[in-house]
């Protein structure tokens, strides 16, 4: 049974894949910044911060991969965001190279392209959708992948980046009938990004088989993604409560939704105490 270091294993992300991973097969060395809530049969758990990159070190050896959903989620103050989430990445790429882990794979998220705006019609490719972050916490993504990208090139390892979009337990507003990633899903998407054999770097969408979708799937499907589950099934409900979306409004035009709009901007985050 490979070995997989999951940082992060407390967040909501991380908790849904200490459930699912091991079901696929995986056996998990579970990190957080603090000591993990419960014990699970045959998990190890070890309680760092992964912008410690002496612990990273000692916490990726012998481990097979490397699953990075550590940092902070949502906009917050500059020195928080490039310490916790640029710094960190850093030192989880570091760690599992000098460890000498060849794949590891990154959260990134659609706020890395935030301002891109939708397609009228058909779907964007990642090709489609270069960086255009939309936040503080959008550059740190685009920083993730581009360490991601330097140390495939460089080093020759194999970083899969998944730019996840609403991953929730179900859709919650209008935007996510387009974004959602359901938990199912989402270890669907981590295991594929773990078996794909040799994929060197590789940026994919990470949302479910929405009906409403605005993104390609083709490149997750290359990796062996076979998304389950449609938003679809919560739009009735949703649309009766909040009516129909409007494209025009910035949270449907544009990638990042909310994150675009002015209440993100770093004036309004120092307001909020540097978080929002």
């Amino acid at each position: 049974m490979s070995l997989v270091l999951l940082t992060g294993a407390a967040g909501r992300i991380g908790t849904v894949l200490r459930g699912g991973l091991p079901e696929r097969g995986w056996a998990l060395r579970s990190l957080d910044v603090a000591p993990l809530p419960d014990e699970r049969p045959g998990e190890e758990q070890v309680v760092a911060d992964v912008t410690d990159l002496a612990a990273m070190v000692d916490a990726a050896e012998g481990v097979d991969a490397v699953v990075h959903m550590a940092g902070l989620v949502g906009e917050a103050g500059w020195p928080a965001i490039s310490h916790a989430n640029i710094e960190g990445t850093y030192c989880t790429l570091e760690a599992a190279r000098r460890a000498g882990v060849q794949r590891v794979v990154l959260a990134s998220s659609n706020h890395a392209t935030g301002f891109t705006s939708r397609p009228e019609s058909g779907l964007l490719t990642e090709a489609d959708a270069p960086p255009r972050p939309d936040t503080y916490y959008g550059v740190a993504k685009v920083a993730m992948e581009a360490l991601g990208s330097l140390y495939v090139d460089r080093y020759g390892m194999d970083v899969v980046c998944l730019r996840i979009g609403s991953a929730f337990p179900e859709p919650s507003t209008l935007r996510m009938l387009a974004t959602w990633l359901s938990p199912a899903d989402t270890v669907s998407l981590v295991d594929a990004a773990l078996r794909a054999p040799a994929p060197g770097f590789q940026i994919v969408w990470g949302v479910s088989a929405n009906t409403r979708n605005w993104w390609d799937l083709a490149a997750a499907r290359a990796l062996g993604y076979e998304p389950a589950d449609d938003a679809e099934v919560y739009a009735e409900a949703l649309i009766e409560a909040c009516g129909e979306p409007d494209p025009t409004d910035p949270v449907h035009s544009r990638v990042g939704g909310q994150y675009t709009l002015p209440a993100f901007d770093a004036e309004h985050v120092e307001a909020a105490g540097g978080r929002l």
